[in-house]
C-alpha cells in the first residue's frame, strides 16, 4: 500500500508540474536521458568451499530526468542485471550454496522514480524511490559496488538556512536491498527516520550531527537507534604537502520492537598526509560488542569498509577493531594512455574489540583508470582492476576475490 500511495503521489505531482507549465513539452525538451553500462568479472576462492566462484555479470541503466516547471522535478531510472554464460556462483537466489556468494543475482525493476519540489527558498522536498548517500556512507548508503543498487522508497526534506550549512530528514518505509526481488527478504519494512546536519566552518573543519532511528520489521534485532558526530577536513602544510582528517564518534541502542537490550559504541579515526600524487593513509575504527551484540550498520555502504574482502559485513558478537594502512598514486607526466591510473594498496589487522581475538588480516590492492572518449554515446569510461586477500584469524575462513570492471556512462 505504502507503495501504491508513493506512485500514486509521483503521477499526481507530475500532472500538476505539467499542467502549470507554460509549455508542457518543455517538461520533455528540456529533460535529460541518463545511463551506464558496467560490466563485471567476479572470481572467489574460499577455504571452506571446494568450488570457485565464477560470475561474470553486466549492468544497464536507462533513466530520463524531466526539465523544472515551477520548481518541479522528476526523475525514472530503469535498472536491470544479467549474467553472462553459466552460473558458477551463489548469487543468494540460484541456491547454489556450494559456491561462493557473489551476490549479483539477476534482477530488473524501478531502480529510482521520484518527483522533487523547490518552492520555498533554500529547500528541496522528495517523495518516491530514490537514492540516499549520507557522509561517507558509513551508515546510510546506495552500495554502488555491487550491480543491484540499494534504493530507498522515501520522502526527504533538506534546508540550507544559510551558506555552507545543510539540514536533512528523511522518512524510509522500505528499503530496497542489494539482493532483487527473488530473495527471501528483498527489502527492509519499517518507520525509519534519519535526521542529518551539516556545516562547513572553513576548508580545514567540516562538521557533521546525525540521529538515525533504524525500524526494520524483517530482521528486528537490527532495528537500533545511532547518534553521532563526524569532523572532517584539509589543511595545506606547504606548498606541496597537505594534511587530510576524519574523526567520528557515534553511539548506538535498541530500538522499536528489537527484543536485545543493547548499548555499543562506535569510533573511527582517520587522518592522511597528501603529497603531489601520493597520499598515505592511517586508520582505526571500533565498532563495539558485547558478546551477544554488537554495533551494527545495515543500511551502509558496506564494501567501503573493512575491507573489500567483505568479511564483516556484521559485526561479530565481541565486535570489531580494524587498524589499517593506506597508500595511493596517481601516475601523471608519462603519457597520455597510463596519465591518471591510480593505484591503491590497503592493508587491514582486525581484532575483537572486546576480547581482542585476532580476526585475520587483509591486503586489498587496486588499479583504476577513468577516460573521456568523443563521437561515442558512451561518454565517461572507468577501468577497474582490484584484488582482495583475506587471511583468517580465529573466525570466518580465508578468502581471495578478483574483479575486472569496466563502467561506461552518458
Amino acid at each position: 500500500m505504502k507503495k501504491i500511495i508513493a506512485l500514486a503521489s509521483v503521477t499526481v505531482l507530475l500532472s500538476l508540474s505539467a499542467a502549470r507549465a507554460e509549455n508542457p513539452e518543455d517538461l520533455i525538451r528540456k529533460g535529460k536521458v541518463f545511463g551506464e553500462v558496467r560490466y563485471r568479472y567476479e572470481k572467489v576462492d574460499q577455504a571452506n568451499l571446494a568450488r570457485t566462484g565464477i560470475a561474470s555479470t553486466v549492468r544497464a541503466d536507462l533513466g530520463f530526468e524531466t526539465g523544472v516547471y515551477y520548481d518541479f522535478k522528476a526523475l525514472v531510472d530503469l535498472q536491470t542485471v544479467r549474467h553472462i554464460g553459466d552460473d558458477h556462483f551463489n548469487d543468494t537466489v540460484n541456491g547454489k550454496g556450494t559456491y561462493p556468494t557473489i551476490a549479483d543475482p539477476e534482477n530488473s525493476e524501478f531502480n529510482q522514480l521520484w518527483v522533487s519540489w523547490a518552492g520555498i527558498p533554500q529547500t528541496t522536498v522528495k517523495i518516491g524511490r530514490q537514492i540516499i548517500n549520507l557522509d561517507n556512507q558509513r551508515f546510510i548508503g546506495s552500495v554502488n559496488w555491487r550491480q543491484n543498487d540499494q534504493t530507498f522508497d522515501a520522502g526527504m526534506a533538506s534546508f540550507s538556512p544559510v551558506k555552507d550549512m545543510n539540514l536533512g530528514y528523511y522518512y524510509l518505509w522500505d528499503v530496497n536491498r542489494i539482493n532483487g526481488k527473488s530473495n527471501a527478504i528483498p527489502q527492509y519494512d519499517g518507520d525509519s527516520h534519519l535526521f542529518h546536519a551539516d556545516y562547513k566552518f572553513a576548508d580545514w573543519l567540516k562538521a557533521a550531527g546525525y540521529g538515525y532511528l533504524i525500524d526494520i520489521d524483517q530482521t528486528k534485532t537490527l532495528s537500533s537507534q545511532t547518534f553521532g558526530a563526524q569532523l572532517t577536513g584539509t589543511h595545506p602544510i606547504d606548498d606541496q604537502w597537505k594534511f587530510q582528517y576524519l574523526a567520528e564518534y557515534a553511539h548506538q541502542s535498541d530500538y522499536k520492537d528489537n527484543p536485545h537490550n543493547y548499548s555499543a559504541a562506535y569510533f573511527h579515526l582517520s587522518p592522511s598526509v597528501l603529497w603531489k600524487n601520493i597520499t598515505l593513509q592511517a586508520g582505526f575504527e571500533s565498532l563495539a560488542g558485547d558478546g551477544t551484540d554488537a554495533f551494527q550498520t545495515p543500511l551502509a555502504t558496506l564494501h567501503a569498509f573493512n575491507g573489500w574482502a567483505d568479511k564483516f559485513l556484521t559485526t561479530p558478537a565481541n565486535g570489531l577493531e580494524d587498524a589499517y594502512g593506506r597508500f595511493s598514486y596517481k601516475v601523471s607526466d608519462v603519457n597520455q594512455y597510463v596519465d591518471g591510473t591510480v593505484f591503491d594498496a590497503v592493508y587491514h589487522d582486525y581484532r575483537a574489540e572486546k576480547t581482542s581475538a585476532d580476526y585475520g588480516s587483509e591486503w586489498d590492492l587496486q588499479l583504476s583508470k577513468s577516460f573521456k572518449t568523443e563521437g561515442f554515446v558512451l561518454k565517461d569510461w572507468t577501468v577497474t582492476a582490484k584484488y582482495a586477500d583475506y587471511n583468517a584469524g580465529t573466525i570466518l575462513t580465508d578468502t581471495n576475490k578478483l574483479w575486472f570492471m569496466v563502467d561506461a556512462k552518458f
